[in-house]
């Protein structure tokens, strides 16, 4: 068919055969091939430091914003651990499902094992090289150690956030958030 054959019924016909109801839309699976493509793309162009670099910051950005949020919410510049663990996750429950499934305390850190269920893990169960605790993690990663280095200020000198496994049994990544104490703030 060539342009100047195409008329009022050709085009009627076309449309019939290309309309799809907007419900039949599966926004979901298009974030999760574009969002493999984007990890695989840099990966290929940049090299694997550059993306985690990358996924970090793209987290680290929403990151800081919530933590403004948050302190203009609540009227204060520094929270305690434990607090801010607990108002953050508040905040997000449309994103995340955490529980703590055990606390370590002394001198030096704070290390609180979670699991942790979030909006990426569906996605990335489904999608081969999104798989939980690799590279899209980094998202994460840099989402809550900006937020918490923001909401706990002077009160720690490092955080880290570390996956430890997928527990496929309750549908969760373990990781281990570790605070380390600033020892002038204790």
């Amino acid at each position: 068919m060539e342009i100047d054959e195409i008329n009022e019924d050709i085009l009627n016909d076309i449309n019939k055969n290309i309309k799809n109801d907007i419900s039949n839309i599966n926004s979901l699976k298009g974030f999760e091939i574009i969002s493999e493509s984007m990890v695989y793309k840099i990966l290929d162009i940049f090299g694997k430091n550059s993306l985690l670099s990358m996924l970090y910051q793209i987290g680290s950005g929403p990151g800081e914003i919530i933590v403004k949020r948050i302190k203009e919410k609540h009227n204060k510049e520094e929270f305690g651990i434990f607090e801010a663990l607990e108002i953050l996750m508040t905040e997000l429950k449309e994103f995340y499902s955490i529980q703590i499934r055990e606390v370590q305390l002394n001198s030096e850190q704070t290390r609180i094992v979670i699991e942790n269920f979030c909006f990426l893990r569906e996605s990335s169960k489904r999608r081969e090289k999104l798989q939980p605790g690799k590279a899209f993690c980094r998202v994460n990663k840099g989402y809550f150690e900006t937020a918490f280095r923001k909401l706990l200020g002077n009160k720690v000198k490092k955080i880290e956030i570390n996956f430890l496994q997928d527990d496929l049994e309750k549908n969760v990544c373990i990781e281990e958030l570790i605070f380390f104490h600033n020892s002038d703030k204790v």
